[in-house]
């Protein structure tokens, strides 16, 4: 588990980088807890009427937390253009929400942890976290807005804390087991 950045950049760290990766650490705990003990086969069930299930959220936010901070290293030019997906790629994005055969629980939390130590590595080692892109087009995004690295790891840390409490829900529907109670 993640807690702090992994490089020799932690001791040396803001307290505004420090804030910002404790609090996403937290968050990304929160997420994994969720999955302790369950089996791949438990891991891929719907426990509600949602289509999500604890494997394809640690999916879906690993993707997720890769994305963004690819953008904040090489701007919107890291990201698809959302304006052109077809049909393949929303069926792309939805099994990114799913367990797949041939994924393991443990295959998708070691690479949640991977994103993870390079996210908190990225983040220890920005010198100035207002350095900003401006994001994408995409029918969500306004035109002419720009995210500062320091909004990217909010809006990451929002998405993160999000899905665990989704995470929550569904293992609470699952076995009764719960991440903080």
């Amino acid at each position: 588990m993640t807690e702090t950045p992994s490089t020799d950049a932690a001791a040396t760290l803001s307290r505004e980088h420090a804030d910002l990766l404790q609090t996403l650490a937290m968050h990304r705990n929160f997420l994994r807890v969720t999955t302790q003990g369950l089996t791949d086969e438990q891991a891929r069930l719907r426990t509600t009427v949602s289509a999500l299930c604890l494997g394809g959220l640690i999916k879906h936010v690993t993707a997720m937390e890769r994305l963004w901070v690819d953008f904040i290293l090489e701007g919107p030019s890291a990201m698809p253009d959302f304006n052109a997906m077809a049909e393949g790629d929303s069926a792309e994005r939805e099994d990114e929400f799913r367990l797949l055969p041939d994924e393991t629980l443990a295959g998708v939390l070691a690479e949640y942890e991977a994103v993870a130590r390079r996210t908190d590595d990225v983040v220890a080692t920005l010198p100035d976290l207002d350095v900003d892109h401006p994001l994408p087009d995409a029918p969500w995004f306004k035109p002419g807005v720009r995210w500062s690295a320091r909004r990217v790891l909010l809006h990451v840390i929002a998405e993160t804390a999000q899905h665990a409490g989704h995470a929550d829900i569904i293992r609470e529907s699952l076995d009764g087991a719960k991440t903080m109670g």
